[in-house]
């Protein structure tokens, strides 16, 4: 009979910090008393890592990679304290043995994912994540993944910046180099412009009629504008609206490459030139610590509080 409730397993897990199975373990050989269970895990050194959670985790790493036999795809974000801890080689190892446990076991959500067992280890994803905290002793953070199954292109920008899967829908060759290419070149524009959609058609109605409302009180403030007739208030805003979806839509943006062409006409002349039909149908872009608010350090401060 277990000497232990779920419950007292969730609050010792909220009281220290430390994963499920480790609390278990700590609650079993404390005979179910809380507060040994808690001198246990600090001596492991476990329970210093809640002490570390509460710190700004903004480095790491983001993965993108593709399992080509498998035709299944994963991008990644792990999160460090420190760009120093986001070069370390175990570091990058974890990133990569937690990218392909993605592919593998196609975990439902980050629950999921932190219960499966991590690719080439005998722990769980969550237990590999504390034993890396108890070597580099900086908060770290899987932040979040997508998976994805198809004609899958790959691109990782200046060493994890910046992660981007590109999916294609195709009637050639999916192994097919000059393909292959084509979507990587869509993956460089999206790493490098951040469309926020992929077509027109993507884009909200809500979104739009928003945008259309500040136009056309920008243009009420403009004395110039202020006694042009409603009809041709309305095809300027239509203008205007072509602009935002040249700037925003992937497919309606000008080309990085070639400036003559947009996004779909350089993907409709490959297509062309192969035979076939090429359509980029989704994308995920991931830049690292993007929507983390980071502290702002003051070193002169730091000093002066540790003199005084």
């Amino acid at each position: 009979m277990a000497n232990y409730t779920a419950k007292e397993v969730n609050e010792l897990r909220k009281r220290t910090g430390v994963g499920m199975m480790d609390c278990k373990n700590a609650l079993v050989e404390a005979d179910g008393d809380m507060e040994k269970a808690i001198l246990i895990l600090r001596e492991k050194g476990l329970a210093t890592q809640a002490k570390k959670a509460g710190r700004i985790a903004a480095e790491g790493l983001v993965l993108s990679v593709v399992d080509r036999s498998k035709n299944i795809g994963a991008i990644v974000e792990v999160n460090c304290e420190t760009d120093f801890v986001a070069k370390n080689p175990e570091f990058k190892s974890f990133v990569e043995s937690v990218a392909a446990t993605i592919i593998n076991e196609n975990p439902a959500d980050m629950d999921a994912l932190l219960k499966a067992k991590l690719d080439g280890s005998t722990e769980t994803v969550e237990e590999g994540l504390q034993s890396l905290f108890l070597k580099i002793r900086e908060n770290l953070q899987i932040r979040r993944f997508t998976r994805l199954e198809g004609i899958l292109v790959p691109y990782v920008h200046g060493d994890g910046r910046i992660g981007v899967l590109v999916k294609l829908e195709s009637d050639i060759d999916p192994t097919n180099e000059e393909m292959l290419a084509c979507g990587k070149d869509c993956a460089l524009q999206i790493a490098a412009l951040n469309p926020a959609y992929l077509n027109k058609e993507s884009v909200p109605d809500s979104v739009i009629e928003t945008e259309k409302s500040i136009m056309k009180a920008q243009m009420s403030e403009d004395p110039k504008m202020a006694n042009k007739p409603e009809q041709v208030i309305s095809k300027i805003v239509d203008g205007k609206i072509g602009k935002y979806y040249s700037e925003n839509c992937l497919l309606e943006q000008e080309f990085v490459k070639d400036g003559e062409l947009t996004v779909a006409k350089y993907i409709e002349g490959v297509a062309k030139k192969l035979g076939g039909t090429i359509k980029v149908v989704e994308y995920v872009r991931y830049e690292r610590g993007e929507g983390i608010e980071k502290k702002e350090e003051n070193f002169a401060e730091e000093i002066a509080k540790m003199i005084n």
